[in-house]
């Protein structure tokens, strides 16, 4: 999406961020719309890619899922055949929460949420160090979790995406 967002549409963005499910006459009262310029609002939104999915969080303890680690990752060798089989097989590693591309000496640090740490001792043994790509995997276990948030820090929208309505 290429257009400025209007302080309505920054409003709406914000309101889906923490509560997806709400309808879309309950948006439309809290940004002071009716239901159908709200709807065309939404969904002008996700046409335009700045609402990627909506999605429910699950709690993964509730669920078994106890053990989350952060995986730092360094490759035998960059090179793009081995960038791109790399990213394909943590792609498809249900475990993996999150992967990224680092700077540094490492290239990649993942997110991984098992059950416990047999668990994810498998995954290390059958996933990530079987793929014969992996240099060096340094595991950092986290022993309790202090903030996790999915929703954007839209007050730091710069104000040129942000144009005044009027």
């Amino acid at each position: 999406m290429t257009d400025p967002l209007d302080p309505v549409d920054a409003r709406i963005l914000d309101i889906l961020q923490y509560d997806a499910g709400l309808s879309v006459a309950e948006v439309a009262e809290q940004v002071g719309l009716s239901a159908s310029p709200c709807w065309r609002r939404i969904k002008r939104l996700e046409d335009g890619g700045l609402i990627r999915k909506r999605v429910t969080l699950l709690d993964p303890g509730k669920l078994g899922l106890n053990f989350e680690v952060y995986a730092i990752v360094k490759l035998t060798l960059p090179s793009r055949e081995n960038l791109e089989a790399f990213e394909s097989a943590v792609g498809a590693w249900p475990e993996v929460m999150q992967c990224a591309t680092i700077t540094g000496r490492e290239d990649y640090v993942l997110r991984i949420v098992t059950s416990d740490m047999h668990a994810f001792d498998r995954f290390l043994r059958e996933k990530l160090l079987s793929l014969g790509l992996v240099s060096d995997c340094e595991s950092h276990i986290v022993t309790r979790g202090v903030k996790n948030v999915t929703a954007l820090p839209l007050e730091r929208i710069t104000p040129h995406l942000v144009r005044e309505s009027g």
